[in-house]
């Protein structure tokens, strides 16, 4: 199992105490509660993690959010197999596997990224008349071998186990951001439901960044905010 021999020795937004073993593409490595899929897989000196559509170029973390364009992952097997989900967003949990994307054979050696060569022939909407001919009929050729080229990640075709309940939340104010300025307004309102439409698992925005303490455990100027009214607020205020 790889060690995280690209880690600061201390600060952050994981507990250290926590280990939380986990898969990447077979191989197994390590990280601490707290990590995204992303944040482990650098500190453990994983820097390639996809490939590019087109060309099949390497592709390295970009982002540190849903944005991130590069490291989409599958992550699960068999019925819970989940394609095209952003590493920087993924909570890392114990015994996860996860596999790279979009590569022939394997990630370090893609098969197609032999496409980089044809790049001058290959620009951007080229298929739009290069597939129009010789006749009317040439389209349904190529269509098999296009459609087999595009996407990245792959859906699982096992039956999902798995059950979900559906909570349907509403709420008469939304506050958009869940840092210090939005949870001072949630403390401060008067409407008897207030939600958070958020992106993370948890409030505290870019205290937690600055303090590196679990802002869960109430530690730290967001874990003020959210503690200081406990009976006046703690159940008016849900994240949506």
């Amino acid at each position: 199992m790889s060690s995280n021999h690209k880690r600061l020795p201390m600060g952050g937004r994981i507990d250290r105490e926590q280990p939380v073993d986990f898969t990447f593409d077979g191989r197994k490595l390590a990280g601490y509660r707290g990590d995204t899929l992303a944040s482990a897989l650098l500190a453990n000196g994983v820097t390639l993690v996809g490939r590019s559509f087109k060309y099949h170029r390497p592709r390295g973390i970009f982002s540190a959010g849903p944005e991130e364009p590069n490291a989409l992952v599958t992550q699960g097997i068999a019925g819970r197999r989940q394609p095209n989900l952003p590493a920087t967003t993924l909570e890392l949990a114990d015994g996860m596997i996860v596999e790279s994307q979009n590569r022939w054979p394997a990630l370090a050696f893609d098969v197609q990224s032999v496409n980089g060569l044809f790049a001058p022939f290959l620009s951007a909407g080229f298929y739009y008349k290069t597939f129009m001919g010789p006749t009317r009929r040439a389209w349904m050729f190529y269509e098999h071998f296009i459609r087999k080229a595009a996407g990245l990640g792959r859906a699982g075709t096992d039956p999902d186990p798995d059950r979900y309940d559906i909570s349907h939340s509403f709420a008469d104010v939304a506050i958009i951001g869940g840092g210090p300025a939005g949870l001072s307004a949630a403390r401060a309102g008067r409407a008897d439901r207030t939600g958070f439409p958020a992106r993370r698992p948890a409030s505290g925005g870019a205290v937690r960044q600055r303090s590196g303490r679990m802002v869960e455990t109430g530690r730290g100027r967001a874990g003020e905010l959210r503690n200081r009214h406990p009976d006046e607020a703690d159940n008016r205020i849900r994240h949506l």
